[in-house]
């Protein structure tokens, strides 16, 4: 384990020592892997009761992620051992963030993922040209999926000559 990997475990455990402070609670310091890739922060295995962590956006915005990541995902483990399956960012959870560790309740990050972000495809619809991750083009080619414009509701089309 490396110096950040280390300072970040640290960082857990001082959150859920606040977290079990503040609720009266004895919840244990979760397991921690440092394995997302792409352009997810953390991830809460809520079952598990485990931490995963983007080793790359970490190195790149280290304090965001002791100030808003690390209490972000922890809120929802907390979430989940207190009141069981809930709206993942509900207001159980921005309870949690506000009122336990005085972090503004946000659902996404606004990390530069340039350094992350793998190849995309071009696609259209009707009021735009939308970039598609290689995972859900693949989808696309194999007629698995097919998506549609959050906006003009229009199926996307593939567009090779835009890519």
């Amino acid at each position: 384990m490396n110096e950040l990997h280390y300072r970040l475990t640290q960082r857990v455990s001082e959150c859920i020592t606040l977290a079990n402070k503040q609720l009266g609670s004895e919840f244990a310091v979760p397991a921690i892997r440092f394995d997302i890739r792409g352009k997810t922060a953390g991830m809460a295995l809520l079952q598990r009761w485990q931490l995963r962590f983007n080793p790359l956006l970490l190195e790149e915005n280290i304090q965001a992620f002791f100030d808003e990541v690390v209490p972000h995902e922890i809120s929802h483990l907390i979430v989940y051992a207190r009141f069981g399956k809930v709206r993942p960012h509900g207001k159980e959870w921005q309870a949690v963030m506000s009122q336990v560790f005085g972090v503004a309740p946000k659902t996404t990050h606004s990390f530069d993922v340039s350094s992350v972000q793998g190849k995309t495809f071009t696609y259209q619809c009707g009021c735009d040209h939308i970039e598609l991750s290689i995972r859900r083009h693949n989808k696309v080619q194999r007629e698995q999926v097919q998506y549609v414009c959050r906006r003009c509701k229009q199926p996307l089309v593939f567009t090779p000559s835009l890519t």
